[in-house]
């Protein structure tokens, strides 16, 4: 191999420059200027400090990388190839193809050291603060003195667009605040947009912006020079602040016409423009995808470093084991992702009681009673703590000067608290959990969707779910969300009917280890129903179930709801069975749960010969007519709510057992007295 001399690196950053223009190219579609402009930044990072390897992507104390600018991607890729990880150079040939584990922007889960799905803009900034966390949280719970089984950084390249992004401010906000030293960002300010300069809308002093939110801020830092960027970021690892390194860079560098132009950053650079920047920069016009030899084997030591820091770390962690063994078990499981024996026996089991209890305090039980048998149990509010009942009794909040609070004090940041939980749960270790009204999910959207594209098992706990908040009116009032949030592929929705039915919302999120989950909880108290008389609440887990078949063997009717609404089916289906009729309740918590069922499970719930069915719930319709067919019915909601006492708003929008008993009358085709 040949020595690290100045021409040598060079030699290695324009390999990188030109295995991702040559893709971009090939594919005729993707974005250069990135790649191009920010390969010394990433060289730096990944030859100099990143502590990783690549033929163990997943070892727990790595060092992470986020590339934020996701459309970028090509710079990820040249640099996973070259390092060793699973990643063929075909695989770059077929970057944005069908089948190719090289999409347009980086998704986790799909191409091997990726650590988190990025593109949307600030998502993978505010994903590596709750890495952060999740590092910091561990460290303090099982480093012991001789012993830093946790120590790692997480390293990211985020751009103009992130902190444009309020979810990056956000993030930022939290990270100034909770001090997280092990967050070292460089930002790649090359003064481009796709608009054109950023002059045209982002003129704000960023570096006394990041100082104000309590980062470490080093300034003028040339981006083409190895050398600075590797002091700027020797200087971040040394300050207890997260560290924002501004870098002056070039997009497109190297391009003859579109370097530092609008136009390098999301189009092919074109035959002659690229062919152009090989002769700028001294590179062989063929072949294309060319990797000189001596610089793959450069950077193909990333495999032995790998492993030689990946054995150092097992050797400790032996030594780790023998010192404290109880520790070192408890957290083998944690980081393995199992869960201990026994979490979900003795769970809290609640009463029949009329009067009843919200969903929301249920959830606040379960919370604690889970959080004793499940210590890697973490979570927080966007400032809601008390309405959401999220608080984990008897463990302080995560603060700079505690890190072993399980309780996170988000503030109002709904996005930056959703994209924070996802890069925790990422992390690894550790289980956490965030609440805000449901009505604010739509802040936290695209966090909520990102979980659900990547197979990320955050938890998402919404309360105040619909117009039962009452007198707080219809901007707090949810309508279309249960709908909204329905509409993602791959996210568990569960509005339980009562607080057993929470009991087991809470047991299946927990054990859905590949699919987010969102809880729709009541404000308002509701009926916790005699399971006695009732169906067993783990019906839970299939999604729908039969909670009672009132009257005679065959029904007649089916009265189905989710959440609150069940309590008002329950009244009026007694009612309707007093005057003679068979009618069957379905308690219908989860339509993505009750899809996962077998055709002959969902049959059997919802028989095909039965065609009266009424659906009822305080929300838009929208898809409930795939279970009530085309002779049933849908008492919903399809307007905005109303400040007022709830039940006086239930009676005004006709959710009351009354109007769904006339509902029911009217597909029986009876006449209502």
């Amino acid at each position: 191999m040949s020595k690290l001399t100045p021409d040598f690196e060079e030699k290695a950053i324009n390999t990188v420059r030109f295995l991702s223009a040559d893709a971009v190219q090939k594919a005729n579609s993707g974005h250069p200027g990135l790649p191009m402009g920010a390969a010394v930044l990433a060289y730096v990072i990944w030859t100099r400090f990143l502590k990783h390897h690549p033929a163990n992507p997943a070892w727990p104390d790595r060092d992470r990388f986020i590339l934020s600018g996701g459309h970028g991607s090509m710079l990820l890729y040249s640099l996973l190839h070259l390092t060793g990880y699973d990643l063929p150079l075909e695989e770059l040939r077929n970057f944005r193809q069908w089948g190719s584990r090289t999409p347009g922007h980086p998704e986790y889960g799909l191409t091997p050291g990726v650590e988190t799905t990025t593109g949307p803009l600030g998502q993978g900034f505010a994903n590596g603060v709750g890495m952060a966390i999740a590092e910091a949280h561990l460290a303090a719970e099982f480093n012991r003195p001789g012993f830093e089984i946790i120590n790692h950084y997480v390293y990211a390249i985020v751009t103009d667009g992130d902190l444009m992004e309020g979810v990056a401010s956000e993030a930022a906000s939290l990270a100034g605040h909770l001090r997280l030293g092990k967050l070292i960002y460089l930002y790649d300010d090359n003064r481009i947009s796709i608009d054109g300069s950023t002059d045209l809308a982002f003129t704000e002093d960023r570096a006394r912006r990041f100082e104000a939110y309590g980062w470490q801020v080093i300034r003028n830092v040339d981006g083409l020079s190895i050398r600075e960027v590797e002091a700027a970021i020797r200087k971040a690892r040394k300050d207890p602040r997260p560290s924002l390194i501004i870098c002056r860079t070039h997009i497109g560098y190297g391009l003859p016409t579109r370097q530092d132009t609008a136009k390098a950053h999301g189009e092919p650079p074109g035959e002659d423009e690229l062919r152009g920047a090989k002769q700028k920069l001294g590179w062989p016009l063929e072949p294309d995808f060319y990797i000189p030899e001596d610089v793959l084997q450069f950077f193909r030591l990333a495999l032995k470093n790998g492993q030689r820091a990946e054995r150092k770390w097992q050797r400790l962690f032996k030594s780790y084991q023998q010192a404290y063994p109880t520790l070192a078990t408890e957290l083998k499981r944690r980081l393995a992702g199992e869960l201990p024996d026994g979490w979900d026996q003795n769970l809290p089991e609640f009463s029949a009681d009329p009067k009843g209890l919200a969903t929301r305090a249920a959830s606040g039980k379960v919370i604690n009673a889970l959080a004793e048998r499940l210590p890697e149990l973490i979570g927080g509010s966007a400032d809601l703590t008390p309405s959401n009942n999220t608080w984990i009794n008897g463990s302080p909040s995560f603060q700079a000067d505690n890190r072993l609070g399980r309780n996170i004090h988000f503030g109002v940041r709904e996005h930056g608290m959703g994209a924070v939980v996802n890069g925790m749960t990422l992390h690894g270790g550790v289980i956490p959990y965030c609440g805000t009204f449901l009505v604010f999910s739509d802040y936290m959207r695209p966090a909520v969707r990102i979980s659900a594209l990547s197979h990320i098992p955050s938890i998402w706990v919404y309360t105040h779910d619909s117009i039962g908040l009452g007198e707080d009116g219809p901007t707090h009032q949810p309508v279309e969300h249960l709908a909204a949030l329905r509409a993602i592929p791959n996210l568990v929705v569960i509005r339980p009917a009562d607080a057993n039915e929470v009991r087991e919302a809470w047991i299946a999120a927990i054990r859905n280890r590949h699919q987010p989950t969102a809880f729709a909880l009541t404000r308002q108290a509701v009926p916790v129903f005699d399971r006695t008389t009732f169906a067993p609440a783990d019906g839970l887990h299939r999604g729908a179930y039969v909670l009672a078949d009132l009257g005679g063997a065959k029904p007649q009717i089916i009265l189905m709801a989710s959440g609150s609404e069940v309590a008002l089916i329950v009244e009026a289906g007694y009612n309707l069975a007093a005057e003679g009729y068979n009618v069957r309740l379905v308690s219908f918590p989860s339509w993505e749960l009750f899809e996962q069922q077998d055709q002959s499970y969902r049959d059997e719930v919802l028989p095909p010969s039965i065609k009266r069915r009424l659906a009822v719930e305080a929300g838009v319709a929208q898809g409930w007519h795939r279970y009530v067919g085309d002779q049933g019915r849908i008492l919903s909601i399809e307007r905005f709510g109303a400040s007022a006492p709830y039940k006086r708003i239930y009676e005004e929008f006709g959710l009351t057992s009354t109007n769904i008993l006339k509902e029911a009358r009217n597909l029986l085709g009876v006449s209502n007295p």
